[in-house]
């Protein structure tokens, strides 16, 4: 009941080729010279059901991720150099969990929730287009992180993706 009120309030729709309920809260008004807005701002939700995951992607820029409300969600991430790690979004500090975190540009991310459900938020400058986004195939990213083999297969994609050209959020 509680996700059907979140995805109605918020009016959430699935991101493409990721796979997760979001919204788009933000869209600075002013543009860089290249035309991208200066930052973008959005609301995600993870959930069982209707099914919310974030398929492995990487971006070309930092994103910074915000807790809100719900079950701690868990970010996978794999490095360039070959590392990995996990970090837990949520309210809870006794259990090492942080209500914000910052994603680097090039990294390999993929997220769920660790409960029924978890609101988030993402923040971006400058802003989303669909040029920052790639999907992480999973045979491209079992060669290169054969230690998150079950991540991978979970979370990877069947092939390389790419956002709808003109997508932005």
């Amino acid at each position: 009941m509680e996700i059907e009120k979140l995805i109605k309030h918020y009016n959430l729709q699935l991101l493409p080729v990721e796979g997760t309920l979001f919204t788009s809260t933000y869209r600075s008004a002013e543009s860089l010279p290249n035309g991208k807005p200066y930052g973008t701002g959005m609301i995600g939700l993870y959930c069982n059901e209707p099914k919310s995951i974030s398929y492995f992607h990487k971006l070309s820029i930092d994103e910074m991720w915000h807790f809100y409300a719900g079950d701690p969600l868990r970010l996978i991430l794999l490095y360039p150099d070959g590392s990995s790690k996990d970090v837990i979004l949520g309210n809870d500090i006794s259990q090492n969990q942080v209500v914000q975190f910052v994603i680097p540009a090039g990294v390999w991310q993929a997220g769920h929730t660790l409960g029924e459900y978890s609101l988030f938020g993402c923040t971006l400058s400058p802003g989303f287009t669909d040029d920052i986004f790639t999907g992480g195939s999973k045979d491209e990213l079992l060669k290169l992180y054969p230690n998150r083999k079950e991540d991978v297969l979970n979370y990877g994609l069947d092939n390389e993706a790419k956002m709808p050209e003109g997508f932005a959020t």
